[in-house]
């Protein structure tokens, strides 16, 4: 069978193809097939960080040139052990030719790694991240205007070295509706209502940290947001994915886990619509949020746990108690369970269940978390869903364990039915 790989760049097709128009509301009918086939077929939806970033631009794609490089190897095989539908890649360096992306599918994806079956992925969705874009301003107040290194990231719209860094692409099995798809990547945070904007503590005004004329250019998303509909034999699923930044690494005017929790909150005030998603405008233009009954899956490396770790008035239950999104089954694995145990420290402190642990940090501060995400909407019935994150007794510990190669996070996945 030959796929046609369908790159989706941003410049292309959503300035390029598109007008404005209301798509918010007015969204293109889909034919359907035969009904009672999709209402029992299965979709298995993923959210991965495989920390494929690299210091340097272009880095990435001479490594994935060769088909030996370990990581790959290990971050390929997992995605073929799961076998998703759709799949999110958080942290995977952004080219604007999607060279990286091409290059990870023809030489890891679909080689089979250990007697893992080829996973192929026919349309993909790539698009910038504001990570490495220069402000032209001290964005972090230490009197340095960032040229280089982490002063220039630091400064940076999202924290980079390079344009690009950390970036994000979809892959799927699934026809990428292209021409409705939305980006949210200049939208400014001073213009998100009542914005959890920080202070700067050594003046008596208020949300004062950034001045005036950083305000006009410093954007909500610290990547991006996107919501991309895909075409599931005839239904229209909104993939809506993003990565905020981690809510440490700043000071006492938290203004990282302020930029966190807004940025999770926008996902909750864009599938409320109505009212509560008019102030926001898309990348063409384009105002509000989701229609009410549209089907959506939330997915990303969001950075928060709902129950431990340090983020700022806990933001993830913004989307855990909305009653839009589906909470029931939260994925799951022994591996992670074990993990905890076996590790210690700051785990033992934690109140959330252990077995929802996406992501294996340091136990001397933050411990594991759950951090990573597929929440499916509640008009959509989940069947199944876990992390991968074997125990250590089983084969594939191998590829998380001890000195693993592949990412300090797990893949998360749940399989729905309409």
């Amino acid at each position: 069978m030959i796929f046609v790989k369908t790159t989706i760049t941003f410049s292309l097709l959503i300035f390029g193809w598109l007008g404005s128009g209301a798509l918010a509301s007015h969204e293109t009918p889909l034919k359907s097939d035969d009904e009672a086939f999709i209402l029992n077929m299965r979709v298995r939806i993923a959210s991965f960080n495989v920390s494929l970033y690299r210091s340097n631009a272009g880095e990435l794609i001479n490594d994935l040139k060769v088909k030996t490089n370990p990581q790959a190897k290990a971050v390929a095989e997992i995605i073929q052990r799961v076998q998703p539908d759709i799949l999110l890649l958080n942290e995977f360096d952004y080219d604007p030719n999607g060279e990286a992306i091409e290059l990870f599918q023809s030489n890891y994806l679909e080689v089979g790694q250990k007697g893992a079956g080829a996973a192929m992925f026919p349309y993909v969705f790539l698009a910038p991240s504001n990570t490495g874009v220069a402000s032209g301003h001290d964005l972090n107040n230490d009197g340095i205007n960032g040229k280089s290194g982490n002063e220039y990231g630091s400064d940076a719209l999202g924290y980079g070295l390079f344009p690009g860094q950390y970036g994000m692409v979809i892959l799927s099995k699934y026809p990428i509706l292209a021409r409705e798809s939305r980006t949210f990547q200049r939208f400014l945070w001073k213009d998100m209502p009542n914005a959890l904007l920080p202070d700067n503590l050594n003046t008596p005004k208020a949300k004062d940290w950034y001045n005036e004329e950083e305000l006009k250019v410093f954007r909500l998303s610290s990547k991006n947001h996107w919501d991309v509909p895909v075409n599931i034999h005839g239904r229209r699923l909104h993939l809506l994915a993003s990565h905020p930044t981690p809510s440490g690494f700043d000071g006492l005017e938290d203004r990282n886990g302020k930029r966190n929790h807004d940025e999770i909150r926008f996902w909750a005030d864009y599938i409320s619509g109505g009212y509560q998603s008019d102030y926001i405008v898309d990348d063409r233009g384009v105002k509000g949020g989701l229609t009410r009954h549209a089907r959506f899956v939330i997915l990303g490396d969001l950075n928060a746990d709902p129950y431990d770790g340090n983020s700022t008035n806990n933001p993830m239950r913004l989307l855990m108690n909305h009653p839009r999104v589906n909470v029931r089954f939260p994925p799951a694995s022994e591996g992670s369970a074990e993990a905890a145990l076996e590790q210690g420290l700051a785990n033992m402190k934690h109140i959330g269940n252990r077995s929802t642990d996406t992501s294996d940090f340091n136990d001397n501060r933050s411990g594991n978390l759950r951090v990573d995400y597929a929440l499916p909407s509640e008009n959509l019935r989940m069947v199944n869903s876990g992390v991968f994150w074997p125990k250590r007794n089983d084969p594939l510990y191998r590829l998380v364990g001890d000195g693993v190669v592949s990412s300090d996070h797990r893949m998360v996945w749940v399989d729905i039915q309409w």
